[in-house]
């Protein structure tokens, strides 16, 4: 069989949204035209949304703590335990960042950290009650599967009964955070603290089996081989299976790109971000062609920039993402991109399609009246 009849196979068994194979994979993505590859995630997009709308959340990413023990070489973020820098967010530095989120015109608080040795399952579970009772419309997007398996070691408990305690007290849904690449042959290079992919794989589950909506992610363009990325799409649409009848399980999918600025990994393992806006839109189509079980794509604009984020939505994409009222993990890395309530919206309507506020369950939200605009210093108004 020709190269052209079997991309044209491949093609078209994803155009029926069968499985393919990790190596069927590898091939579609290292074979295919840019522009097939768009026609087919396009095709995907067009049946699990099938409208001229493309969703946006206004929200706020907080972090609890910068102190964190797992050493990730990409991260500029984090600081050791006792540093000078680190620190733990107090409640009334949260009262203040969740009144501004409101009057931004957000609802939800997506809250990170790193894995602080001295703050367990009580510390989370004070925090989150005591949020909710201050604010009981708030939503709590928060945490995520390595910090779930951190506070599940300290507790010495089983990741089910640490989301169970953490939901009871408040918790909303479970971001997707920490997957990276999901094979420990990279994760060993890269995270080598945090939790192997298939705990990662087994927090996501035990928060399926306690109710809770996911997202997940990937972070590519590092060490990882295009192998191992078809790989990490094939384990996630295996756990989107087996999510319990009723559950949402994966919301939505977010791939970006590594960002290297000043990175531990940039400078010993000398990886760099070579990933280029033809490469991106096409990791966007493969997200659609590998996980046709998953409804929604999002865009990384914050990673790759406003127009490179206009073309995902032409090739699979039906999210924006979020405004980013604050965002201090990537940034640090050297996403230098933000948008303001009305930028986003522009740039949805200048790619052709219809901008739609929405929550974390991916459910429409009217836009609040009178809400306030964010200002934006020159340094972060670069959305091209």
């Amino acid at each position: 069989m020709s190269e052209k009849s079997t991309i044209e196979g491949l093609l078209g068994r994803a155009l029926n949204r069968e499985y393919l194979s990790i190596e069927e994979g590898v091939f579609l993505f290292e074979n295919a035209s840019t522009s097939d590859l768009m026609y087919v995630g396009n095709a995907l997009r067009q049946y699990h949304v099938p409208n001229n709308t493309v969703t946006w959340i206004i929200d706020r990413n907080s972090n609890t703590t910068n102190v964190c023990i797992a050493n990730c070489k990409f991260c500029n973020f984090y600081r050791r335990p006792g540093h000078e820098e680190a620190y733990i967010t107090t409640i009334e530095q949260f009262k203040k960042k969740i009144e501004e989120t409101f009057e931004y015109g957000g609802e939800q608080l997506l809250l990170q950290g790193g894995h602080h040795p001295d703050l367990s399952l009580d510390y989370y579970v004070g925090l989150f009650k005591e949020l909710k009772s201050l604010y009981p419309n708030l939503k709590l997007h928060a945490l995520g599967p390595p910090e779930i398996a951190h506070i599940t070691k300290l507790e010495q408990s089983t990741h089910e009964e640490v989301l169970q305690a953490l939901s009871d007290a408040g918790l909303d849904s479970l971001p997707g955070a920490g997957a990276e690449i999901l094979n420990d042959r990279v994760r060993r290079l890269i995270s080598k603290g945090k939790c192997g992919g298939q705990e990662w794989l087994d927090v996501m589950e035990a928060a399926h089996r306690v109710g809770l909506t996911t997202s997940a992610t990937m972070m590519f363009g590092h060490i990882e081989t295009n192998q191992e990325r078809m790989e990490h799409f094939v384990r996630l649409r295996e756990v989107h299976d087996r999510r319990p009848e009723g559950a949402n399980g994966f919301l939505a999918f977010i791939p970006w790109p590594f960002m290297d600025e000043d990175t531990i990994l940039k400078k010993i393992k000398r990886a760099r971000n070579t990933c280029t806006g033809d490469e991106y839109v096409r990791m966007i189509a493969m997200s659609r062609i590998m996980l046709p079980n998953v409804t929604n794509i999002q865009a990384s604009w914050l990673t790759v920039g406003k127009k490179v984020a206009q073309v995902c939505l032409h090739a699979g994409a039906n999210d924006f993402g979020s405004i980013m009222i604050e965002e201090n993990v990537v940034s640090a890395a050297g996403a230098a991109f933000r948008f303001t309530a009305d930028g986003i919206q522009e740039a949805i309507r200048e790619a052709g399609y219809t901008p739609q506020l929405r929550n974390q369950e991916y459910e429409y939200r009217e836009l609040p009246q009178n809400m306030k605009q964010q200002e934006l210093d020159h340094a972060t108004m670069i959305v091209d």
